[in-house]
């Protein structure tokens, strides 16, 4: 027989321990980033929605500003035309005055079917490039026309219209220069901007301070402990304190702590199955050894001239031979080297009296073995794998059985199973206390035992990897008392 070393897999448990999660992370420069930050973007987009909110604000006010500066140019007009209204003469003096308090050039009235020059300066210009009626204006027109003075360039006049109520006069008529406007909306815009950066580096201080106590910092203290913890992952007290937040981030602080203390259980658990693997693949190794001793013995006692020898030596030497294969299955499972179901057509009813006489079920004086299989049912499937499968369930439930005290319980195993077309249902079940409900959701994990008899979990986890490998699937039926696990195994597709 072929003797191996340890396994390849088993290394020095130093090996397998694992390092900082993230080194990336634990090892990068932090660097002051203010725009690039949340904070930074933060302020630069209160800033932005705040500039936007002014801009809104000022194209309806700088609109208002220039109706307002016209209409007082004619109020200003309509004075001067009620005092010539009376008079019927108006000063030289008096329209110099008139002329340069309004900026104007030229200032007409009309009385109703008489239309009178109160005021010019030099001839009527003819170059007037804005014609403004304040009785047919509206807000849209307003709009334009405010924006096209605000962007005007070039030295033409603006001839404005409108009616006053100051005695007889009904219209005042008012030419003067475009630039006069335009330098006062201009200054007006200006006063709107330093207005606006002001609100807005208030507004933006104001908010940025506050999400950044309310958010920004939270969030950084989070980054901090997932970076604290990656470092070291498996040490519990580098876990992130919560702070008793009522908000949502005090939620992301209740998860996280949770999320790192199963993640550091998990890699406490995976440093001490390393150690573990390592124990096992010494021992592996002597055992090996000795079971090749043992068969060696029994293939000598073959030949003494015995009946009660030479039934039981076939036995044994098969058992034995299944054992150094089975010396494999803790080094090989989750490693991917299984190998792949070489399948036969066996009779499924001979397989369960083999795993019954392995485990001495036939001359058990607690627990009561049935085999309920019908013997003609043929299986497609690899023999030793399914032999494997069957033993670790029945030995499941042999030790569950025999847990059992009381001479009053009833201790059976039940192997039954029929076909229904291409696919076998096999049933293997006991009358035992059934599988706990803590631990049925991780039931086919490798390592989570619900045995009591100091078990390693590894069982149904090859059980159900061999029946995967096979097409097949086990399940657990939670509707039968005792535990009742069920196999499905599909015959092999053909072309």
């Amino acid at each position: 027989m072929k003797h191996e070393g340890p396994q390849k897999g088993a290394s020095d448990p130093s090996a397998a321990k694992p390092g900082p999660l993230f080194p990336f992370l634990s090892g990068r420069r932090r660097r002051s980033r203010i725009l690039a930050g949340l904070s930074g973007k933060l302020l630069l987009l209160t800033v932005s929605f705040v500039m936007l909110a002014e801009v809104l604000i000022f194209v309806p006010s700088i609109a208002n500003f220039r109706n307002n500066w016209l209409h007082d140019r004619l109020t200003t007009a309509g004075v001067a035309a009620s005092v010539l209204a009376e008079t019927n003469t108006i000063a030289p003096r008096l329209q110099e005055e008139l002329l340069r308090t309004t900026g104007a050039v030229a200032i007409a009235l009309d009385q109703g079917s008489r239309r009178s020059l109160i005021a010019m300066d030099g001839k009527v210009p003819a170059d007037i490039d804005h014609v403004v009626d304040m009785a047919d204006i509206n807000p849209i027109d307003s709009i334009l026309e405010t924006f096209r003075v605000l962007f005007y360039h070039g030295n033409g006049y603006m001839r404005v219209m409108g009616s006053v109520s100051m005695g007889h006069v009904e219209r005042v008529d008012v030419v003067f220069p475009t630039e006069l406007l335009h330098q006062d909306m201009l200054a007006f815009s200006v006063r709107i901007l330093a207005l606006s950066l002001i609100i807005s580096a208030i507004t933006a201080g104001l908010v940025y301070v506050t999400l950044r106590a309310v958010f920004v910092r939270p969030l950084q203290r989070l980054t901090r402990s997932m970076d604290h913890f990656a470092e070291e992952p498996e040490d519990i007290a580098r876990i992130i304190k919560v702070s008793g937040r009522s908000d949502e981030l005090g939620d992301a602080e209740l998860r996280l702590a949770a999320m790192e203390e199963a993640l550091s259980r998990a890699l406490t658990q995976k440093q001490r199955l390393a150690d573990l693997g390592l124990a096992v693949s010494k021992i592996n190794h002597d055992l090996r050894n000795l079971l090749a001793s043992a068969q060696l013995f029994l293939e000598r006692l073959e030949h003494v001239p015995d009946p009660t020898v030479n039934r039981l030596a076939p036995k044994i030497l098969a058992t034995l031979d299944r054992a150094v294969g089975y010396t494999q299955a803790v080094m090989s499972y989750g490693k991917a080297n299984e190998r792949p179901p070489q399948r036969r057509l066996i009779a499924l009813h001979r397989l369960g009296s083999d795993v019954s006489d392995v485990l001495g079920l036939a001359e058990h004086a607690g627990v009561c073995f049935e085999n309920r299989v019908a013997k003609d049912l043929e299986v497609d499937a690899d023999p030793e794998q399914m032999f494997r499968v069957l033993l670790n369930l029945s030995r499941n439930a042999l030790q569950a059985l025999e847990a059992e005290k009381h001479p009053a319980v009833v201790r059976r195993i039940v192997l039954e199973a029929e076909r229904e077309g291409t696919l076998v249902h096999i049933r293997v079940w006991d009358t035992g206390p059934g599988i706990p409900a803590n631990i049925r959701k991780s039931l086919f994990k490798a390592f989570h035992s619900g045995s009591k008899n100091g078990g390693v979990g590894l069982g149904l986890a090859i059980a159900a990897e061999l029946l995967k490998a096979h097409g097949g699937r086990i399940y657990l039926d939670e509707t039968r008392p005792g535990a009742c696990f069920c196999i499905d195994l599909p015959d092999r597709q053909t072309a």
